[in-house]
């Protein structure tokens, strides 16, 4: 099972977090996320047992405890969803096109309107 572990100190290093699962069973990863821009950590950390009744009761005991002066947040990992952001986005700002205008009409044609018409206009 992979676990979630949340409001970790941000000085907390993989083996620590590794040294704080084990007393409940075998661990078969443990790591702390980083930014990657600032090599940070981001106060979050994954862990990985073989037995999900282990799991379970170390996500039991830990979730709420105090670790290095933090209250930890332990949780099953669930898995994350497809599609990336939440932020909605049309179909036009997918293909980079028409960013910041809301109104997605077809560009004006040559049968007099917009500038081609205008200018037809003009000259005739």
């Amino acid at each position: 099972m992979n676990i979630y572990v949340g409001n970790l100190p941000y000085s907390v290093q993989d083996e620590e977090l590794r040294e704080a699962f084990e007393p409940y069973g075998e661990v078969l990863s443990a790591e702390v996320i980083f930014d990657r821009r600032t090599q940070r950590s981001r106060g979050y950390g994954f862990v990985e047992m073989n037995d999900n009744n282990v799991a379970s009761e170390a996500i039991d005991a830990l979730n709420g405890s105090e670790f290095q002066g933090r209250e930890l947040r332990v949780d099953e990992s669930k898995p994350k969803e497809e599609g990336g952001s939440s932020r909605p986005r049309n179909q036009s700002d997918r293909n980079g096109n028409n960013r910041g205008n809301s109104n997605n009409s077809p560009a004006p044609s040559d049968s007099g309107t917009g500038i081609v018409g205008f200018i037809k206009r003009i000259f005739s």
